[in-house]
């Protein structure tokens, strides 16, 4: 149980720091320096004002209490800047990183699972739930994310976007082509290759990777268009072109969990 604790701990830290990532440091300076509630939101009252009781505190210390709540909306509104002017100015550079560390910390929550279950498990032993992270794996997910999903979802939707153009209107027979072709032409391809990807990074042999695309293949595809096929719709309806791929990485974490318990479920 406490690896498993441990292993969330992480997979939590990496998805905070990936925020920071994308802060550059003269806006971490500008951060320090604007942080004024007033510029942020005019409406807001300085906390200049004379105190007055309110419920048995000063108006002082909620003045406090909502200037430093103000100062972390501002902090993640920066970030989000930042984030946007790095996904404009480099986007399959950022894409990649985001889907790197958002795919290793979905591996850590995979691995905290399997953890969690083992323990919980009657045949389990105390052993098993006990051996801590698996950096190798970790690792598999995270360079899998950087050099493979983001790459390849990045140019997929460059050309699905060119081949068919969105459209203002989000419940349109475009849009009903493209999911069609997302999930039921790119999506069977692009499994088979993750299938083959990570068992290759694993040091599996070709026979290995074949009988698991026979034994886990088509639940895979089940499992994913039960989630792929409506995330998918709202990507392509209603999120702009540059935000899509960010838009998959975050359902991609879940669904990488699945995967990453699939892909493993004979190694503990």
């Amino acid at each position: 149980m406490v690896a498993a604790q441990q292993q969330i701990i992480i997979c939590l830290f990496l998805l905070i720091s990936s925020c920071n990532a994308f802060i550059s440091p003269s806006t971490q300076r500008t951060m320090s320096t604007n942080n004024n509630p007033q510029q942020i939101f005019p409406g807001i009252i300085s906390t200049e004002e004379q105190p007055i009781l309110i419920t048995g505190r000063t108006a002082g210390s909620s003045s406090s209490s909502s200037s430093s709540r103000l100062n972390m909306i501002a902090g993640f509104e920066e970030a989000w800047s930042s984030y946007l002017t790095a996904l404009e100015s480099d986007p399959l550079l950022v894409k990649s990183i985001t889907a790197g560390i958002i795919l290793g910390a979905a591996d850590l929550s995979g691995q905290a699972i399997q953890s969690t279950l083992a323990a919980n498990d009657e045949s389990g032993t105390a052993e098993a739930s006990s051996d801590g992270v698996d950096i190798a794996r970790f690792l598999r997910f995270a360079f899998f994310g950087f050099i493979l999903q983001a790459p390849w979802n990045h140019f997929y939707y460059l050309a699905l976007d060119g081949a068919l153009p969105p459209t203002e209107e989000p419940f349109t027979a475009t849009t009903g082509i493209k999911v069609a072709i997302d999930q039921f032409v790119q999506a069977p391809i692009f499994t088979v290759i993750i299938f083959s990807f990570l068992g290759f990074l694993e040091g599996k042999s070709t026979e290995d990777i074949t009988q698991q695309l026979d034994d886990d293949y088509v639940d895979t595809m089940l499992a994913n268009w039960k989630l792929w096929v409506p995330a998918t719709f709202v990507n392509i309806a209603f999120c702009p072109p540059i935000l899509r791929v960010l838009f998959l990485n975050v359902v991609f974490f879940f669904w990488s969990i699945f995967l990453s318990l699939k892909l493993n479920k004979t190694e503990e």
